[in-house]
């Protein structure tokens, strides 16, 4: 008995070697890098709403990143509210992520 493989062509420029394109692997990673900033983001806010002790390592390691994510959205909303401020300062970079990095994300793939 004789196993016959069936060899389609490929073109080896966008090909990955696993069936999928360049620009999908690309889109992927664009889709990936969004919800890490944007779960970043989010878990920092939900530490701050149930008051996290901020001693702790990991505490300050979230809250580190999420600095460095929200850089330039900190102070765009100002209120007496504490944890809405953070929840709104932290929450729209958040989105802003999300959403562009998905539309960019599935812009790449359609390459």
């Amino acid at each position: 008995m004789s196993h016959r493989r069936e060899c389609l062509p490929v073109d080896d420029r966008y090909s990955d070697g696993r069936g999928g394109t360049a620009a999908k692997r690309a889109a992927l990673i664009i889709h990936t890098l969004a919800d890490v900033a944007a779960a970043f983001l989010g878990l920092w806010i939900v530490f701050y709403l149930l008051d996290a002790n901020q001693g702790n390592v990991f505490v300050q390691f979230v809250k580190s990143v999420a600095d460095s994510l929200a850089w330039w959205a900190r102070d765009i909303f100002t209120m007496d509210t504490e944890g809405l401020r953070v929840a709104l300062n932290y929450g729209l970079p958040a989105a802003i992520y999300l959403l562009v990095g998905h539309l960019i994300a599935g812009r790449v793939r359609r390459l």
